[in-house]
């Protein structure tokens, strides 16, 4: 993004990594997330928010609990850095998925800037055009 540092509502956020926004504030109560930056209607995540959300949603996955979780990132006794997560998880990324046209799919990694709502318009309208299934009959 040219420099600039990506950053989400809580919503988008959610949307990006998959989960509800309620499930981000209780992440956050839980301290599995950190806090949203800025205060009131300015706070904003960034994307150290999303990849933490996205390694926390992974381990789940991986069949971890919460409480598992928790306890990697804990600080070890005696001071040091949290726990490391399992190297056997896969890297993730966000990404948007649109559907300009039945049957194809456009997808979007979360920290490329989209054009403005009328040039993806101008982009459904030509895959509805050009990408549309043939129907029988026609070759």
């Amino acid at each position: 993004m040219n420099g600039e540092q990506a950053l989400y509502n809580a919503d988008e956020l959610a949307d990006l990594g998959g989960v509800t926004r309620r499930t981000v504030r209780y992440y956050v109560q839980e301290g599995l997330i950190p806090a949203p930056l800025g205060v009131g209607r300015g706070r904003h995540y960034s994307r150290a928010h999303l990849d933490r959300l996205l390694e926390v949603k992974a381990q789940q996955e991986a069949g971890l609990t919460l409480d598992d979780i928790r306890a990697r990132r804990a600080p070890r006794p005696g001071g040091g850095e949290p726990r490391p997560a399992t190297a056997r998880l896969l890297p993730r990324s966000a990404w948007r998925r649109f559907e300009p046209a039945p049957g194809v799919e456009l997808h979007v990694a979360s920290d490329i800037r989209l054009p403005a709502p009328g040039r993806l318009e101008e982009l459904v309208e030509w895959c509805q055009v050009h990408l549309s299934r043939t129907t029988e009959g026609e070759g």
